[in-house]
């Protein structure tokens, strides 16, 4: 008798314990966990700011009101990060990251540093498109694009296969500039600062980053706006003009159109491949709501980061997979141009 109700509880045990795993939903799961926000460049620059604000903001949208901690990884134009991210993070939910808008191309591109498939990521959601921007400082002896044609200008950058190069090598071959790199600057800031001591003469930017570090240039004159690009024009500097206006060769317009796809992705957020569906969709909801949030938006606009066309998880994948899916002779010129 005893035997039978040792075996009767051993058998409700094994059917109830499954039934309470199944049971936990992604809010249970949150409910009181920290997150970690991996951002794949150096403190100070407008990827830093914007996760940080996120971090800040999120929360609120999430169970629990959990915290989260970012976690500045820089190195290798923000490979090291997105190797981590893929390879090394929790695949938890606990985890996510706010990635340069190249490194998703970098191994299509050949970077045999980028330890990691763009498919498999879970992306998140953006809260923009970007538009890049390459100037100058005030003080070079350049104005416009005719100019740079004819003189070289320096521009420093973090490393080869860093955003600000392929930037930089695709201003270059599209609107014929002479452009020297000069690499070993960890980030943004760095090179900022470096312009200010005459180390270097120009950078290529972003429109919000600029403003949302150093808001004052262009009011005050410290720098010249030479050229902007990407998927769309920025229509608060619209008397700069936009590269895809100026590039007259089909073949350099592909060039431009498809280096313009980082751009289309802002800064994406992602988390790590293998995460369970519901706490990704709770991740993507949660951003979602944050980029709506109106605490959120009052600080960001103070800040100058802009949201200005936010775009979900499956919009970002289906941009990746738009470039991943271009014909050869495209995609061999985008590896020319990446230098790998």
């Amino acid at each position: 008798m005893w035997a039978a109700a040792l075996r009767m509880s051993a058998l409700c045990l094994a059917i109830t314990l499954p039934l309470q795993a199944r049971a936990e939903t992604a809010e249970d799961f949150y409910r009181g966990k920290p997150l970690t926000l991996v951002v794949s460049s150096a403190t100070g620059g407008g990827y830093d700011l914007l996760s940080r604000v996120v971090a800040k903001h999120m929360p609120r949208h999430m169970p629990g009101n959990p915290t989260i901690v970012v976690r500045n990884m820089p190195g290798a134009g923000g490979v090291v990060a997105t190797n981590h991210l893929y390879n090394v993070a929790s695949k938890d939910g606990l985890t996510f990251g706010q990635l340069q808008n190249t490194l998703p191309f970098e191994p299509l591109l050949g970077n045999k540093e980028a330890l990691y498939d763009s498919s498999k990521f879970n992306w998140l959601g953006s809260q923009s498109y970007e538009t890049g921007l390459f100037i100058v400082w005030g003080g070079a002896p350049v104005k416009d694009i005719a100019d740079i044609q004819k003189r070289e200008v320096s521009v420093g950058a973090p490393g080869l296969n860093s955003t600000p190069s392929f930037n930089t090598r695709l201003l270059a071959e599209t609107l014929d500039l002479k452009l020297r790199i000069v690499l070993g600057y960890p980030g943004q800031n760095e090179v900022f600062l470096a312009m200010e001591r005459g180390e270097v003469e120009g950078f290529p930017t972003f429109y919000s980053s600029l403003m949302s570090t150093r808001p004052n240039w262009i009011k005050d004159g410290k720098i010249k706006m030479i050229a902007q690009f990407g998927p769309e024009p920025e229509p608060a500097i619209k008397e700069v003009p936009f590269a895809a206006d100026i590039v007259k060769d089909p073949e350099r317009a592909q060039l431009l159109r498809a280096a313009a796809a980082p751009l289309a992705l802002g800064r994406p957020f992602a988390a790590p491949p293998g995460v369970p569906e519901d706490r990704i969709a709770l991740l993507r909801r949660a951003l979602a709501e944050t980029f709506a949030d109106p605490e959120y938006l009052a600080e960001v606009t103070k800040l100058n980061l802009p949201v200005n066309r936010p775009r979900t998880g499956e919009q970002l994948q289906a941009i990746i997979d738009e470039v991943w899916h271009m014909p050869p002779a495209a995609k061999e010129r985008l590896r020319k141009l990446s230098g790998m």
